[in-house]
Protein backbone atom coordinates (compact mmCIF):
# COMPACT_ATOMS: atom_id res chain seq x y z
CA UNK A 1 0.00 0.00 0.00
CA UNK A 2 2.64 2.76 0.65
CA UNK A 3 4.55 1.39 -2.64
CA UNK A 4 1.43 2.49 -4.38
CA UNK A 5 0.91 5.52 -2.61
CA UNK A 6 4.34 6.51 -3.43
CA UNK A 7 4.35 5.83 -7.12
CA UNK A 8 1.22 7.71 -7.36
CA UNK A 9 2.90 11.02 -6.00
CA UNK A 10 5.46 10.39 -8.04
CA UNK A 11 3.28 10.06 -11.09
CA UNK A 12 1.40 13.17 -9.59
CA UNK A 13 4.77 15.38 -9.09
CA UNK A 14 6.21 14.54 -12.28
CA UNK A 15 3.12 15.62 -14.26
CA UNK A 16 3.00 18.96 -12.40
CA UNK A 17 6.81 19.35 -13.35
CA UNK A 18 6.82 17.94 -17.21
CA UNK A 19 3.70 21.33 -17.31
CA UNK A 20 5.30 23.37 -15.95
CA UNK A 21 9.13 23.12 -17.57
CA UNK A 22 7.07 22.61 -20.87
CA UNK A 23 5.01 26.13 -20.45
CA UNK A 24 8.16 28.25 -19.56
CA UNK A 25 10.49 26.15 -22.29
CA UNK A 26 7.92 27.37 -25.11
CA UNK A 27 6.39 29.81 -23.71
CA UNK A 28 3.32 28.43 -24.07
CA UNK A 29 0.42 27.47 -21.52
CA UNK A 30 -1.84 24.20 -22.85
CA UNK A 31 -5.23 24.21 -21.66
CA UNK A 32 -7.61 21.21 -22.09
CA UNK A 33 -11.14 22.14 -23.11
CA UNK A 34 -13.81 19.53 -23.64
CA UNK A 35 -17.28 19.92 -24.88
CA UNK A 36 -19.73 18.10 -27.16
CA UNK A 37 -17.76 18.82 -30.43
CA UNK A 38 -20.13 15.89 -32.23
CA UNK A 39 -23.64 14.62 -31.52
CA UNK A 40 -26.98 16.15 -30.11
CA UNK A 41 -25.23 19.42 -28.47
CA UNK A 42 -22.90 19.97 -31.00
CA UNK A 43 -24.43 23.10 -32.30
CA UNK A 44 -24.14 24.03 -28.81
CA UNK A 45 -20.43 23.06 -28.08
CA UNK A 46 -19.19 24.89 -31.23
CA UNK A 47 -20.78 28.12 -30.08
CA UNK A 48 -18.59 27.38 -26.81
CA UNK A 49 -15.66 26.28 -28.63
CA UNK A 50 -16.06 30.04 -30.45
CA UNK A 51 -16.20 31.58 -27.31
CA UNK A 52 -13.09 29.96 -25.89
CA UNK A 53 -10.90 30.65 -29.13
CA UNK A 54 -12.35 34.76 -28.55
CA UNK A 55 -11.28 34.79 -24.99
CA UNK A 56 -7.46 33.27 -26.19
CA UNK A 57 -7.26 35.27 -29.12
CA UNK A 58 -8.12 38.77 -26.77
CA UNK A 59 -5.61 37.20 -23.86
CA UNK A 60 -3.09 36.37 -26.62
CA UNK A 61 -3.39 39.19 -29.27
CA UNK A 62 -5.53 41.67 -27.90
CA UNK A 63 -8.47 44.02 -28.37
CA UNK A 64 -8.19 47.28 -28.45
CA UNK A 65 -11.81 48.33 -28.54
CA UNK A 66 -12.93 46.48 -25.05
CA UNK A 67 -10.00 48.78 -22.66
CA UNK A 68 -11.88 47.49 -19.52
CA UNK A 69 -11.60 43.95 -20.22
CA UNK A 70 -8.49 42.57 -18.36
CA UNK A 71 -5.99 41.03 -20.79
CA UNK A 72 -7.34 43.59 -23.45
CA UNK A 73 -3.59 44.86 -23.99
CA UNK A 74 -2.77 41.16 -25.34
CA UNK A 75 0.94 39.72 -25.35
CA UNK A 76 -0.13 36.94 -23.39
CA UNK A 77 -0.06 36.93 -19.38
CA UNK A 78 2.61 39.42 -18.50
CA UNK A 79 3.18 37.44 -15.01
CA UNK A 80 4.83 34.73 -17.22
CA UNK A 81 6.74 36.72 -19.69
CA UNK A 82 4.24 36.92 -22.04
CA UNK A 83 3.05 33.13 -21.98
CA UNK A 84 0.64 32.74 -24.91
CA UNK A 85 -2.01 30.38 -23.90
CA UNK A 86 -3.03 27.40 -26.69
CA UNK A 87 -6.17 25.62 -25.95
CA UNK A 88 -6.47 21.97 -26.69
CA UNK A 89 -9.52 20.68 -27.91
CA UNK A 90 -11.67 17.39 -26.58
CA UNK A 91 -14.73 15.78 -27.87
CA UNK A 92 -16.80 14.39 -25.09
CA UNK A 93 -19.84 13.27 -27.64
CA UNK A 94 -22.39 14.06 -24.69
CA UNK A 95 -20.77 10.61 -22.90
CA UNK A 96 -19.60 10.64 -19.57
CA UNK A 97 -17.30 7.79 -20.06
CA UNK A 98 -16.07 9.43 -22.86
CA UNK A 99 -15.19 12.93 -21.16
CA UNK A 100 -13.44 11.18 -18.61
CA UNK A 101 -11.25 9.07 -21.16
CA UNK A 102 -10.78 12.76 -22.27
CA UNK A 103 -9.56 14.14 -19.49
CA UNK A 104 -7.28 11.75 -18.56
CA UNK A 105 -5.23 11.96 -21.83
CA UNK A 106 -5.34 15.89 -21.73
CA UNK A 107 -3.89 15.38 -18.21
CA UNK A 108 -1.38 12.13 -18.83
CA UNK A 109 -0.31 13.19 -22.49
CA UNK A 110 -1.20 16.63 -23.48
CA UNK A 111 0.55 18.59 -20.23
CA UNK A 112 -2.68 20.60 -20.26
CA UNK A 113 -2.07 23.36 -17.04
CA UNK A 114 -5.88 23.05 -16.48
CA UNK A 115 -9.09 21.54 -18.04
CA UNK A 116 -12.26 23.83 -19.04
CA UNK A 117 -15.86 21.95 -19.44
CA UNK A 118 -17.58 20.13 -19.93
CA UNK A 119 -21.40 21.82 -20.34
CA UNK A 120 -23.34 18.54 -19.87
CA UNK A 121 -23.72 18.20 -16.03
CA UNK A 122 -23.37 14.09 -16.07
CA UNK A 123 -19.88 14.46 -18.46
CA UNK A 124 -18.77 17.35 -15.79
CA UNK A 125 -19.32 14.82 -13.14
CA UNK A 126 -17.35 11.91 -14.33
CA UNK A 127 -14.50 14.21 -15.96
CA UNK A 128 -13.78 16.55 -13.30
CA UNK A 129 -13.09 13.18 -10.85
CA UNK A 130 -10.17 12.73 -13.30
CA UNK A 131 -8.78 16.30 -12.84
CA UNK A 132 -9.40 15.56 -8.89
CA UNK A 133 -7.53 12.33 -9.14
CA UNK A 134 -4.46 14.17 -10.63
CA UNK A 135 -4.69 17.23 -8.94
CA UNK A 136 -5.34 19.47 -11.84
CA UNK A 137 -7.98 22.69 -11.37
CA UNK A 138 -10.82 22.29 -13.35
CA UNK A 139 -12.81 24.71 -14.03
CA UNK A 140 -17.14 24.56 -15.02
CA UNK A 141 -18.18 28.11 -16.18
CA UNK A 142 -21.60 25.97 -17.60
CA UNK A 143 -22.99 22.83 -15.48
CA UNK A 144 -25.72 23.34 -13.03
CA UNK A 145 -26.61 20.56 -11.76
CA UNK A 146 -26.27 21.59 -7.86
CA UNK A 147 -24.35 18.38 -6.49
CA UNK A 148 -21.34 19.14 -8.81
CA UNK A 149 -20.14 21.68 -5.82
CA UNK A 150 -21.37 19.21 -2.71
CA UNK A 151 -18.62 16.41 -3.69
CA UNK A 152 -15.70 17.45 -1.67
CA UNK A 153 -13.48 18.32 -4.69
CA UNK A 154 -10.79 21.06 -3.91
CA UNK A 155 -9.75 20.85 -7.49
CA UNK A 156 -12.82 22.05 -9.01
CA UNK A 157 -14.23 25.41 -9.15
CA UNK A 158 -17.75 26.71 -11.18
CA UNK A 159 -18.32 30.03 -12.26
CA UNK A 160 -22.15 29.76 -13.02
CA UNK A 161 -24.76 29.63 -10.74
CA UNK A 162 -26.49 26.31 -10.27
CA UNK A 163 -30.30 24.73 -10.79
CA UNK A 164 -31.07 25.20 -6.60
CA UNK A 165 -30.82 28.88 -7.47
CA UNK A 166 -32.41 28.53 -10.50
CA UNK A 167 -35.67 26.68 -9.44
CA UNK A 168 -35.94 28.96 -6.57
CA UNK A 169 -35.67 31.78 -9.21
CA UNK A 170 -39.24 30.07 -10.62
CA UNK A 171 -41.09 30.18 -8.00
CA UNK A 172 -39.66 33.73 -7.16
CA UNK A 173 -41.18 34.86 -10.61
CA UNK A 174 -44.68 32.64 -10.01
CA UNK A 175 -45.09 35.14 -6.61
CA UNK A 176 -43.72 38.23 -7.68
CA UNK A 177 -45.98 37.91 -11.06
CA UNK A 178 -49.15 37.44 -8.87
CA UNK A 179 -47.81 40.15 -6.74
CA UNK A 180 -47.05 42.75 -9.28
CA UNK A 181 -48.81 41.73 -12.56
CA UNK A 182 -51.97 40.27 -11.16
CA UNK A 183 -51.19 36.83 -12.96
CA UNK A 184 -51.66 33.83 -10.36
CA UNK A 185 -50.12 30.89 -11.16
CA UNK A 186 -51.31 27.35 -9.47
CA UNK A 187 -51.13 24.40 -11.79
CA UNK A 188 -47.47 23.36 -12.44
CA UNK A 189 -46.00 20.11 -14.77
CA UNK A 190 -42.35 19.18 -14.67
CA UNK A 191 -40.65 18.30 -17.97
CA UNK A 192 -37.14 17.09 -18.35
CA UNK A 193 -34.34 15.04 -19.57
CA UNK A 194 -33.33 12.09 -17.71
CA UNK A 195 -29.51 12.55 -17.14
CA UNK A 196 -27.89 13.97 -13.96
CA UNK A 197 -29.31 17.58 -14.88
CA UNK A 198 -32.88 17.04 -15.74
CA UNK A 199 -33.27 14.44 -12.95
CA UNK A 200 -31.85 17.04 -9.98
CA UNK A 201 -34.17 19.41 -11.22
CA UNK A 202 -36.87 17.35 -11.63
CA UNK A 203 -36.36 16.51 -7.92
CA UNK A 204 -35.60 20.26 -6.80
CA UNK A 205 -39.23 21.18 -8.68
CA UNK A 206 -40.98 18.72 -6.69
CA UNK A 207 -39.65 19.98 -3.73
CA UNK A 208 -40.03 23.67 -4.46
CA UNK A 209 -43.97 23.13 -5.50
CA UNK A 210 -44.66 21.38 -2.34
CA UNK A 211 -43.02 23.75 0.18
CA UNK A 212 -44.82 26.61 -1.57
CA UNK A 213 -48.38 24.99 -2.06
CA UNK A 214 -48.40 24.65 -5.87
CA UNK A 215 -50.02 21.70 -7.70
CA UNK A 216 -47.74 19.79 -9.15
CA UNK A 217 -49.73 18.20 -11.65
CA UNK A 218 -47.24 15.92 -13.66
CA UNK A 219 -43.96 15.05 -13.33
CA UNK A 220 -42.07 13.49 -16.91
CA UNK A 221 -38.85 12.51 -16.87
CA UNK A 222 -38.01 11.70 -20.56
CA UNK A 223 -34.19 9.62 -21.84
CA UNK A 224 -31.94 12.35 -23.15
CA UNK A 225 -31.62 10.47 -26.47
CA UNK A 226 -35.29 9.79 -27.27
CA UNK A 227 -36.12 10.12 -31.27
CA UNK A 228 -39.88 11.12 -30.15
CA UNK A 229 -41.89 12.94 -27.47
CA UNK A 230 -45.73 12.35 -28.72
CA UNK A 231 -46.71 10.13 -25.79
CA UNK A 232 -45.03 12.20 -23.19
CA UNK A 233 -46.36 15.17 -24.60
CA UNK A 234 -49.87 13.39 -24.84
CA UNK A 235 -49.42 13.36 -20.85
CA UNK A 236 -48.63 16.57 -20.27
CA UNK A 237 -51.64 17.85 -21.87
CA UNK A 238 -54.11 15.75 -20.39
CA UNK A 239 -52.69 17.24 -17.04
CA UNK A 240 -53.62 20.65 -18.12
CA UNK A 241 -51.03 22.57 -16.24
CA UNK A 242 -50.63 26.43 -16.98
CA UNK A 243 -46.98 26.13 -16.79
CA UNK A 244 -44.35 23.56 -18.06
CA UNK A 245 -41.05 23.77 -16.43
CA UNK A 246 -38.90 22.42 -18.87
CA UNK A 247 -34.72 20.94 -18.73
CA UNK A 248 -34.00 20.04 -22.06
CA UNK A 249 -30.94 19.87 -24.31
CA UNK A 250 -31.41 21.32 -28.06
CA UNK A 251 -32.36 18.54 -30.01
CA UNK A 252 -35.16 17.42 -27.37
CA UNK A 253 -36.30 21.04 -26.84
CA UNK A 254 -36.92 21.58 -30.47
CA UNK A 255 -38.70 18.24 -30.79
CA UNK A 256 -41.00 19.50 -27.97
CA UNK A 257 -41.88 22.59 -29.58
CA UNK A 258 -42.70 20.56 -32.52
CA UNK A 259 -44.59 17.99 -30.80
CA UNK A 260 -46.54 20.62 -28.66
CA UNK A 261 -47.81 22.16 -31.92
CA UNK A 262 -48.55 19.19 -33.93
CA UNK A 263 -50.96 18.28 -30.85
CA UNK A 264 -52.66 21.27 -30.15
CA UNK A 265 -50.85 21.72 -26.28
CA UNK A 266 -51.23 25.29 -25.57
CA UNK A 267 -50.13 26.16 -21.69
CA UNK A 268 -49.81 29.47 -20.61
CA UNK A 269 -46.13 29.41 -20.30
CA UNK A 270 -43.30 27.25 -21.02
CA UNK A 271 -40.41 28.22 -18.48
CA UNK A 272 -37.38 26.69 -19.87
CA UNK A 273 -34.58 25.60 -17.85
CA UNK A 274 -31.69 27.54 -20.59
CA UNK A 275 -29.74 25.11 -22.23
CA UNK A 276 -31.44 23.92 -25.75
CA UNK A 277 -34.04 26.92 -24.91
CA UNK A 278 -31.22 29.37 -25.39
CA UNK A 279 -28.78 28.01 -28.31
CA UNK A 280 -28.83 29.92 -31.40
CA UNK A 281 -30.24 27.33 -33.39
CA UNK A 282 -33.34 27.05 -31.44
CA UNK A 283 -34.79 30.23 -32.85
CA UNK A 284 -33.61 29.75 -36.09
CA UNK A 285 -34.69 25.95 -36.49
CA UNK A 286 -38.42 26.85 -35.03
CA UNK A 287 -38.82 30.59 -36.40
CA UNK A 288 -42.00 32.14 -35.14
CA UNK A 289 -42.84 28.69 -33.01
CA UNK A 290 -39.99 29.67 -30.88
CA UNK A 291 -42.42 33.06 -29.72
CA UNK A 292 -43.11 33.50 -26.40
CA UNK A 293 -40.74 30.94 -24.52
CA UNK A 294 -39.76 32.33 -21.42
CA UNK A 295 -36.40 30.52 -20.12
CA UNK A 296 -34.00 31.23 -17.74
CA UNK A 297 -30.23 32.51 -18.38
CA UNK A 298 -27.34 34.02 -17.05
CA UNK A 299 -26.75 36.58 -19.73
CA UNK A 300 -28.57 39.01 -22.06
CA UNK A 301 -27.67 41.26 -24.85
CA UNK A 302 -29.91 44.16 -23.52
CA UNK A 303 -28.49 44.51 -20.27
CA UNK A 304 -25.78 45.86 -21.86
CA UNK A 305 -27.68 49.28 -20.92
CA UNK A 306 -26.11 48.30 -17.53
CA UNK A 307 -22.75 46.67 -18.37
CA UNK A 308 -21.21 48.50 -21.15
CA UNK A 309 -18.58 45.53 -21.87
CA UNK A 310 -21.65 43.07 -22.47
CA UNK A 311 -22.29 44.82 -26.28
CA UNK A 312 -18.36 45.90 -26.43
CA UNK A 313 -17.15 41.73 -26.47
CA UNK A 314 -20.60 40.72 -27.84
CA UNK A 315 -19.19 42.68 -30.99
CA UNK A 316 -16.09 41.23 -31.57
CA UNK A 317 -17.92 37.72 -31.25
CA UNK A 318 -20.61 38.39 -33.72
CA UNK A 319 -17.85 40.01 -36.43
CA UNK A 320 -15.99 36.50 -35.74
CA UNK A 321 -18.87 34.25 -36.12
CA UNK A 322 -22.10 36.24 -37.08
CA UNK A 323 -24.12 35.29 -34.18
CA UNK A 324 -24.30 36.70 -30.80
CA UNK A 325 -23.15 35.36 -27.88
CA UNK A 326 -25.75 32.87 -25.38
CA UNK A 327 -26.14 32.34 -21.86
CA UNK A 328 -24.03 29.51 -23.09
CA UNK A 329 -21.35 30.61 -24.51
CA UNK A 330 -21.11 34.31 -22.73
CA UNK A 331 -20.25 31.67 -19.29
CA UNK A 332 -18.27 29.72 -21.75
CA UNK A 333 -15.85 33.13 -22.16
CA UNK A 334 -15.94 34.13 -18.54
CA UNK A 335 -14.89 31.13 -17.71
CA UNK A 336 -11.79 30.55 -19.15
CA UNK A 337 -10.96 34.55 -18.63
CA UNK A 338 -11.39 33.47 -14.91
CA UNK A 339 -8.73 30.79 -15.48
CA UNK A 340 -6.41 33.30 -16.91
CA UNK A 341 -6.59 35.42 -14.59
CA UNK A 342 -6.03 33.10 -12.07
CA UNK A 343 -2.64 31.89 -13.73
CA UNK A 344 -0.83 34.87 -14.50
CA UNK A 345 -1.72 35.89 -10.60
CA UNK A 346 -0.16 32.90 -9.82
CA UNK A 347 2.64 33.32 -12.01
CA UNK A 348 3.20 29.76 -12.17
CA UNK A 349 2.04 26.82 -14.31
CA UNK A 350 2.48 24.37 -11.69
CA UNK A 351 -1.22 23.20 -10.57
CA UNK A 352 -1.51 23.83 -6.57
CA UNK A 353 -0.27 27.76 -7.30
CA UNK A 354 -3.36 27.79 -9.66
CA UNK A 355 -5.19 26.19 -6.95
CA UNK A 356 -4.12 28.85 -5.10
CA UNK A 357 -4.89 31.83 -6.76
CA UNK A 358 -8.33 30.20 -8.23
CA UNK A 359 -9.46 30.24 -4.50
CA UNK A 360 -8.19 33.76 -3.80
CA UNK A 361 -10.16 34.92 -7.06
CA UNK A 362 -12.14 37.98 -6.67
CA UNK A 363 -13.30 39.69 -9.79
CA UNK A 364 -15.51 42.64 -9.72
CA UNK A 365 -18.92 42.63 -11.79
CA UNK A 366 -17.42 45.39 -14.25
CA UNK A 367 -14.45 43.29 -15.24
CA UNK A 368 -16.75 40.41 -16.68
CA UNK A 369 -19.19 40.36 -19.64
CA UNK A 370 -22.27 38.19 -16.92
CA UNK A 371 -25.03 40.66 -15.16
CA UNK A 372 -23.48 39.20 -12.15
CA UNK A 373 -21.48 40.74 -8.88
CA UNK A 374 -18.05 39.25 -10.14
CA UNK A 375 -16.14 35.95 -9.45
CA UNK A 376 -15.53 34.56 -6.21
CA UNK A 377 -15.00 31.04 -5.31
CA UNK A 378 -16.52 29.64 -1.08
CA UNK A 379 -14.83 26.72 0.07
CA UNK A 380 -16.38 24.35 -2.56
CA UNK A 381 -15.42 25.74 -5.54
CA UNK A 382 -18.49 27.35 -5.95
CA UNK A 383 -19.10 31.60 -7.21
CA UNK A 384 -20.97 33.41 -4.51
CA UNK A 385 -21.96 36.12 -7.08
CA UNK A 386 -23.46 34.11 -9.95
CA UNK A 387 -27.34 34.79 -10.75
CA UNK A 388 -30.23 34.22 -12.89
CA UNK A 389 -32.52 35.93 -15.04
CA UNK A 390 -35.47 35.13 -16.65
CA UNK A 391 -35.92 35.89 -20.84
CA UNK A 392 -38.57 35.57 -23.15
CA UNK A 393 -38.49 35.45 -26.84
CA UNK A 394 -40.15 38.09 -28.68
CA UNK A 395 -39.88 39.04 -31.91
CA UNK A 396 -37.09 36.72 -32.38
CA UNK A 397 -35.17 37.71 -29.45
CA UNK A 398 -34.30 37.49 -25.93
CA UNK A 399 -35.45 40.00 -23.96
CA UNK A 400 -34.69 40.25 -20.29
CA UNK A 401 -38.61 40.06 -18.24
CA UNK A 402 -37.06 39.45 -14.85
CA UNK A 403 -36.41 40.84 -12.43
CA UNK A 404 -38.59 43.17 -12.47
CA UNK A 405 -36.09 46.09 -12.17
CA UNK A 406 -33.96 44.23 -15.06
CA UNK A 407 -36.50 44.05 -17.79
CA UNK A 408 -35.96 45.58 -20.89
CA UNK A 409 -39.99 44.37 -21.81
CA UNK A 410 -42.58 43.32 -20.24
CA UNK A 411 -43.51 39.69 -20.10
CA UNK A 412 -46.27 38.56 -22.38
CA UNK A 413 -48.77 36.30 -20.79
CA UNK A 414 -50.21 34.34 -21.55
CA UNK A 415 -48.65 32.50 -24.67
CA UNK A 416 -51.36 32.51 -27.69
CA UNK A 417 -52.80 29.24 -28.34
CA UNK A 418 -51.48 27.81 -31.84
CA UNK A 419 -54.05 27.99 -33.90
CA UNK A 420 -54.57 31.98 -32.72
CA UNK A 421 -51.01 33.00 -33.46
CA UNK A 422 -50.06 34.78 -37.13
Amino acid sequence: MYVTTLCKRFVQAGIAMAISLSAHAQQEIKIGVIYPLTGAAASSGAEMKSALELAVDIINNGAKSVPNLPFSEGGGLPNLKGAKIKLVFADHQGNPQAGATEAERLITQEKVVAIVGAYSSNVTATASQIAERYKIPFINPESSSASLTERNFKWFFRTTAHDDLFVHNFFEFFKELEAKKGIKVKRLAAFNENTLWGNETSKLETKLAAERGYDLTKVISYPAKSTQLTSEVQLLKAAAPQVVMQSSYLGDAIMAMKTYKELGFSPDMILANNSGFTDTEFIRTLGKDAEFVITRDVWSLDLAKNNPLIKEVNDLFFERNKINFTGNSARTFTGLMTLADAINRAGSTEPEAIRKALIQTNIPGNKIIMPWKGIKFDNKGQNVYGSGILVQIIDGKYNTIWPFDLATRDVVWPMPKWDQRK
